[in-house]
């Protein structure tokens, strides 16, 4: 799925329908990120520069691994599993030079 698509995807669903793990949740407050600030970015995805989709055992389930982009040295990750929901499984926040790493894949 093209980025484009993926980005009009999310904008589909509201901040109801974003569902966010424990493990996810723990990322979040030990990285110090806002939880409401995850659920924008997912409903309003403007700084969503990169998605990778990847493999997942259920059939009607999608899985991406996500970069929203803040500045050039600092990034959210999340990986997100996409099914009637939008599940954010973990937040990794990246203070560095992310560009290298979207680079490498």
């Amino acid at each position: 799925m093209e980025l484009k698509e993926l980005k009009e995807k999310l904008k589909r669903y509201k901040k109801e329908d974003i569902i966010i793990t424990g493990h996810a949740e723990l990322q979040a407050y030990v990285r110090e990120i806002d939880l409401e600030e995850i659920k924008n970015n997912i409903i309003n995805p403007d700084k969503l520069v990169y998605a990778e989709e990847q493999k997942t055992k259920k059939v009607d389930e999608e899985k991406y691994d996500c970069y929203f982009a803040y500045s050039e040295n600092l990034c959210h990750r999340y990986i997100l599993s996409i099914n009637r929901k939008v599940i954010i499984v973990t937040i990794i926040k990246i203070n560095r030079n992310w560009q290298k790493i979207i680079e490498r894949k």
